[in-house]
Parts: C-alpha cells; sequence; structure tokens
C-alpha cells in the first residue's frame, strides 16, 4: 500500500463561530482514504496550514501509510529549521489521524484496538454553554439546565466580560487587566450557573490565557468563592511559566493547560516543575494521536490527568476520544455543545453522545463516514479535490 495523494478540505459549517472545519484526506493506491482534522481558530491560520498540507504530496507520496512513526518524525524534522511546533504540529497532527484511520480500516479494528485496548467503555464529557444566551438571568438558567438535562455533568465556559477588550483581540493578551466591575459579573455569573447546575456538576473557567499575574490571582480567588470551581484553565499567557508558577501558588483552585502546548517537549516542563493538576492538548495541534498518547503515558507517571481540549470537528472529538478509551489518567473530553447534531450533515452517522458521554463504535478506524455530497458542495474555492 502507497500513499497517492493528500487533500485538504476546507470546508463551510454552520454553528461553528469561524465558520469552517479544515479536514484533511490521505488517499492509498487500495483505494482506502483516511481522513485527519486540524481546525484552528482563525481562518488566516486555516489557509495557512492547508496550504503546507498541499506541499506535503512533494514529500510522503509513495510512503507506506502503515508506518505512522516513520512518517510522523519525517513530516516534524522537515520542519527544524523554521521551529517544529505551530503550524508544523498541526499538519504532522493531520497526518498522523489520518494515518491510524488507514490502518484501523485496514486490519478491521477501532483505532483504540490498535493502542492497546480499551481502559474503559465509554468517554466522559464535559462541555460548553452557548453563551449567547446569556443575557438575562433567565437565558443563563435556561441554557444551564439544557445542558444538565441531557445528562452532562461538566460545564465549562468564559464568565470574564468581552465589552473591556478591543474588538482585534477578542481572546487576546493586551494589558492583562480586567476592572472590579468585570470581576464582579464574571462572580455573579459562575455563582448563578454553579446554583443552577447543582453540586455534583463540575465548574470548569476558561480565562484564555488573557490575563496578568495579579489579575489573575485576583479572578480565581473571587470565582473560588462565588462557585466553588472545579478548575482555571490558562489564567496567564502560555509563553511564561514563571507567571504560571506565581499564579500555582497563590490560589486554591485547580490549575488546567495545554490547549496550546505543542508534541510531548513542550509538556514535559509543565510536568517537571509542577505546573498544572490538568494537561489538555488538543489531537489536531499537539502531534496527532501518536503523541497525545505519549503526553497522556507522560503524565500518568507524574498521576497527572489528562482532559483533551477537542472541541471543533467530528474527527477532533472522536480522534481524542480513541486514545482516551486507552488512557488510565483520563478526566473528561471536550465537546462544543451537549446538543452535537451540527456535525450530522459532515457524517454519514451521527456522533453518540448520550448522557453526557461519548460512546465509540466498533466500526474501523474512526468509525467516521464523511458526507462527500457535502463537502464536494461546501468545500471553498481552492481547496478539496483537484479538478
Amino acid at each position: 500500500m502507497k500513499i497517492t495523494e493528500v487533500i485538504p478540505w476546507l470546508v463551510k459549517v454552520d454553528r461553528v463561530y469561524w465558520g469552517e472545519f479544515l479536514f484533511v484526506e490521505v488517499r492509498t493506491d487500495e483505494g482506502i482514504s483516511g481522513w485527519g482534522e486540524i481546525t484552528t481558530t482563525t481562518k488566516p491560520a486555516n489557509r495557512a496550514v492547508a496550504a503546507i498540507l498541499r506541499q506535503l504530496n512533494d514529500l510522503i507520496v509513495g510512503d507506506d501509510p502503515t508506518r505512522i512513526e516513520q512518517i510522523w518524525h519525517k513530516i516534524f524534522r522537515s520542519f527544524t529549521y523554521m521551529g517544529s511546533r505551530g503550524a508544523a504540529s498541526h499538519v504532522v497532527s493531520g497526518i498522523d489521524i489520518a494515518l491510524w484511520d488507514i490502518v484501523g480500516k485496514l486490519r478491521g479494528v477501532p483505532i483504540y484496538e490498535l493502542l492497546g485496548g480499551a481502559v474503559r467503555d465509554d468517554v466522559l464529557i464535559y462541555t460548553h454553554p452557548d453563551q449567547s444566551k446569556f443575557t438575562s438571568k433567565e437565558g443563563v438558567i435556561a441554557e444551564i439546565k439544557r445542558i444538565t438535562d441531557s445528562g452532562h455533568t461538566g460545564i465549562k465556559f468564559d464568565p470574564f466580560p468581552t465589552y473591556e477588550q478591543r474588538a482585534s483581540e477578542p481572546h487576546g493578551y493586551l494589558d492583562g487587566y480586567l476592572s472590579k466591575k468585570g470581576e464582579r459579573e464574571a462572580a455573579e455569573l459562575t455563582e448563578l450557573i454553579r446554583q443552577t447546575a447543582g453540586p455534583e456538576v463540575e465548574i470548569l473557567i476558561d480565562a484564555h490565557g488573557r490575563f496578568d499575574v495579579p489579575t489573575a490571582v485576583r479572578l480565581c480567588r473571587s470565582l473560588e468563592e462565588a462557585g466553588q470551581i472545579d478548575w482555571f484553565e490558562e489564567p496567564v499567557p502560555v509563553e511564561s511559566y514563571h507567571a504560571l508558577r506565581q499564579v500555582r501558588e497563590k490560589v486554591s483552585a485547580a490549575i488546567s493547560v495545554g490547549e496550546r502546548l505543542h508534541t510531548r517537549w513542550e509538556c514535559i516542563p509543565i510536568l517537571e516543575n509542577e505546573l498544572a493538576d490538568y494537561l489538555m492538548p488538543d489531537v489536531t495541534w499537539t502531534g496527532g494521536i501518536s503523541e497525545l498518547k505519549k503526553i497522556a503515558t507522560l503524565a500518568e507517571a507524574y498521576y497527572v490527568p489528562i482532559s483533551p481540549h477537542d472541541a471543533s470537528g467530528p474527527i477532533n472529538v472522536t480522534a481524542g476520544a480513541h486514545v482516551m478509551m486507552t488512557v488510565p489518567n483520563f478526566y473528561r473530553i471536550e465537546t462544543s455543545d451537549c446538543d452535537l447534531s451540527h456535525y450530522d450533515p459532515i457524517i454519514e452517522t451521527p456522533l453518540d453522545n448520550s448522557g453526557g458521554r461519548i460512546h465509540l463504535s466498533r466500526a474501523p478506524g474512526l468509525g467516521i463516514t464523511m458526507n462527500m455530497d457535502y463537502l464536494r458542495a461546501n468545500v471553498f474555492e481552492g481547496f478539496g479535490e483537484r479538478s
């Protein structure tokens, strides 16, 4: 078996704030295609990564797709002089997921069976509310009840007002500050969500890495008092381990980081320096299925749970779930909503997240069949199959 083509599919989608998913198809000479995903959080990044994927045709066409580890290093090391994190680890991720999908299909087993077999029957979820509905107290209550009534027991949200931030920096870092008014509003929202969800639901806070040290400490302490929060995610920008340490030493809440950490090498300092209680790498950014499994094994040696940041497209969620089926030190996996029906037009069989858990099928590979009619009808010009 040989790889014959690498195809980036940049596809228009609804109910996603950036309006698109970036999938990658790896075709072979035996008619088996594997699928991966890379979807980033900005349109320029999606297009840049998709352009790099096109160039991989010159690098890996003709290779044996079952030699996953060899191809991983071949791609990764080809970027060593420009920096092998970020865009490089993104394209590695998409190809790696697709290769595991091919091997699973070739051998007739789901990917988790190739990774050592399951240690659990399903994968516990945390999910997000639709914060556009948080325009009133009644709206917040109704949205949280929608989630808890569906059987989900973990909710993550960003309670910090965005009106104080510049329009060009919706989740960015500029001065790192939030006013006392913003702090009060965040605490009131968190308290309301805790009261509505009840004491048994995990409440997870996402700070999106946009605060300086004193602001992060102040906000975390305020939310600890208001809502009995279960983690405080990315309190400061990811570039400074020193800043993360300062926050960690001054708050009581568990700290979670990892969605912007690429590969095992960037996770090692977090573990060695005891900077986080949870690691949350994204399978489509950190290096794929191969790398997520390795990071989880590293974290297991420190007894740090893994909780993948996997909330873009259906391949993202499913690939992370396959790895987590095999990982002892697992907490929860992320989904974008408690209702995943917005994926249904893209895939032939809906994902099963009943009862707040991902239930993977016994179908080979990822267990996903892409709806090619939808992809062809919604692909952006210049992407997808060449005419």
